[in-house]
C-alpha cells in the first residue's frame, strides 16, 4: 500500500492544534461496571447503539490559485473532511465550527452510506460550535448526558475519521475536566488522552453510558498528529450555543468587562485565601458592568449567584451563560474578607473578545523610576512606576524592562520611596505579595516573596 495516501484534512493549528474528529458509542448500562476491577471495558454495544448517530463531514472551500506568469486567477476548490453527530431526528447536525468555517458546499455521509447535502444554519468561532442541517427524517440521535457527573478516570469513547478513515473507534480515559486553553477562555475543556487526529474534529465523545459528554475539538501537538493529550468541549455548552444558532443562526453570551487569571497557592497566600481558587481580577474595563458594579482589580471572583467558581474559566463561562440584562449576585475576596456584588450582565462582543491576562512568573529583582506625565497619559494610568533594568535573575522569572509596577496587594504605587516602603510592610507582615504590573495592554498580577536581604537595591524582589 502506498504510505503517502494523500487525504483533505481539517486541521486548525495555534501551537495548539485543534483537529477535525469524529465519535461514536453507546453504553453498558451500568457506569463504568467497576472497570478497575475487570480491566479495559467491552465497547461494542455501546458502538452499535450510537455509532449509526455519528456523520461523515466533507467540505469544499473556494480558493484562489497563485497568479502564473500571463495567466488570469483561477477559482480553484479545497476539500476537508470532519466529523459530526445527530442532535435531531429531522436533520440537526452538530460539528466543529472550524470544519466548515467558508465553506462553499458541505455534504454529510452517514454510517449506512446515505449521502446528503447540508446547510450551515450558523457558526460560533468562540465556542467553535457550528449547526447543520439536511433535509431527512427518521435519522437516529445521540443522547445528550451530563459533563459535570462525569469523573476523571473514566472511560471515554470517540468515533470518527481520522485522516479520512470514516467509522473510526478510539477510546481512553477523561484525564482532566475544566481546563482553560490558550484563546479559549470561555471553554471549559474536558482533557482526555482518547486518540484524536485530523479528521476527527466535530464528532462527539462518549461516555459509558452512551451519552454525548463533549465534542471533540482540538489536540496539543508538535507534530499536527496525536500525541496524548486530547479535548473537548462540554456537551452542555454546545447544546446552549446550538439551541441559539438554531432559533436566530448567532450567539447572544453575557460579559461584564473584566481579565481574569488564576490563583496560584503564591498569589492565594497573598491574598489570605486558604486555598487556591476563584478568578483574579487583573483588569477591569471602564464603564462596563464590573466597574459599574464596583468590582476591582485584585479581586478575586469565588462565585457566580451560587456557582463556584474553583478555576478562572469557570467564572468566564458561568457569566457568558447568563444573558445581556440579566443580574446576578458575585461573591468576592477582597481585603481578607468576602463580600457580594450585584450586577446586570452586558452583552458579549464577538468581534471584538476581551484578551486574556497570560500569567508570568514573579520578578525577582528590578530597578524602577516615575513614569513621566506623557507616558502616563500615553498608558492611559494614574502613577506606576517603570521597570528599567532587571538584573539576571528577574529575567530568567520573566520580568521585562519595560513592564509597569501599578500596586502592591491592592495600594497604588506612586514613588520609589512608596515602593520600597510597600515592601517592607508587606515582607515584615506576611513576607509576601501580589504585584500588579501592566505590560503594553495587558495587566496581570505576579506573585512576590519577599526577604530581607533585598532592600539594598531599592526594589530588589525574591520570586517564591
Amino acid at each position: 500500500m502506498n504510505a503517502s495516501l494523500r487525504l483533505p484534512l481539517c486541521l486548525l493549528t495555534l501551537s495548539l492544534m485543534a483537529t477535525c474528529c469524529h465519535a461514536a458509542a453507546d453504553a453498558p448500562a451500568e457506569r463504568g461496571q467497576n472497570v478497575a476491577d475487570r480491566g479495559a471495558p467491552d465497547f461494542t454495544r455501546l458502538v452499535k447503539a450510537q455509532g449509526a448517530a455519528v456523520v461523515n463531514i466533507g467540505v469544499a472551500r473556494e480558493a484562489i490559485a497563485s497568479r502564473q506568469a500571463g495567466a488570469a486567477q483561477d477559482r480553484i476548490e479545497d476539500g476537508t473532511l470532519g466529523s459530526g453527530f445527530i442532535v435531531g431526528a429531522d436533520g440537526y447536525i452538530l460539528t466543529n465550527a472550524h470544519v466548515v468555517a467558508r465553506a462553499s458546499d458541505i455534504s454529510i455521509k452517514l454510517s449506512d452510506r446515505r449521502e446528503y447535502k447540508a446547510r450551515l444554519l450558523g457558526l460560533d468561532t468562540l465556542s467553535d460550535v457550528a449547526l447543520l442541517k439536511i433535509d431527512a427524517s427518521g435519522l437516529p440521535v445521540v443522547r445528550v448526558g451530563d459533563p459535570a457527573r462525569i469523573e476523571v478516570g473514566e472511560w471515554v469513547l470517540a468515533i470518527g475519521a481520522p485522516y479520512g478513515f470514516s467509522n473510526s473507534v478510539t477510546a481512553g480515559i477523561v484525564s482532566a475536566k475544566g481546563r482553560s486553553l490558550p484563546g479559549a477562555d470561555y471553554m471549559p475543556f474536558l482533557q482526555t488522552d482518547v486518540p484524536i487526529n485530523p479528521g476527527n474534529s466535530g464528532g462527539p465523545l462518549f461516555n459509558m453510558r452512551g451519552e454525548v459528554i463533549g465534542i471533540n475539538s482540538r489536540i496539543y501537538s508538535n507534530s499536527g498528529g496525536y500525541q496524548g493529550l486530547s479535548f473537548a468541549i462540554p456537551i452542555d455548552v454546545a447544546m446552549r450555543i446550538k439551541e441559539q444558532l438554531q432559533a436566530r443562526g448567532v450567539v447572544t453570551r453575557g460579559r461584564i468587562g473584566v481579565s481574569v487569571q488564576e490563583v496560584s497557592q503564591a498569589l492565594a497566600q497573598s491574598f489570605g485565601l486558604a486555598r487556591p481558587v476563584g478568578a483574579l481580577v487583573s483588569y477591569v474595563a471602564p464603564y462596563g458592568a464590573a466597574a459599574r458594579a464596583g468590582l476591582k482589580s485584585g479581586d478575586v471572583i469565588l462565585k457566580v449567584d451560587r456557582q463556584q467558581v474553583i478555576q478562572s474559566a469557570d467564572a468566564l463561562t458561568y457569566i457568558a451563560a447568563r444573558s445581556p440584562g440579566q443580574r446576578m449576585a458575585v461573591q468576592i475576596w477582597r481585603n481578607r474578607t468576602l463580600a457580594e456584588l450585584d450586577m446586570a450582565v452586558d452583552a458579549f462582543e464577538t468581534s471584538a473578545p476581551l484578551a486574556r491576562a497570560a500569567v508570568p512568573s514573579a520578578p525577582l529583582g528590578i530597578s524602577v523610576r516615575p513614569l513621566a506625565p506623557q507616558e502616563q497619559a500615553m498608558l492611559r494610568v494614574e502613577g506606576g512606576l517603570l521597570v528599567e533594568r532587571v538584573n539576571q535573575a528577574a529575567a530568567r522569572t520573566g520580568v521585562k524592562a519595560g513592564d509597569v509596577i501599578l500596586s502592591i496587594n491592592g495600594d497604588s504605587v506612586a514613588s520609589v520611596d512608596a515602593l520600597v516602603e510597600q515592601i517592607r510592610q508587606a515582607r515584615d507582615s506576611t513576607g509576601s505579595a501580589a504585584l500588579l504590573i501592566q505590560r503594553a495592554s495587558a495587566r496581570l498580577f505576579v506573585p512576590l516573596e519577599l526577604k530581607k536581604a533585598d532592600d539594598a537595591e531599592g526594589a530588589s524582589l525574591q520570586a517564591p
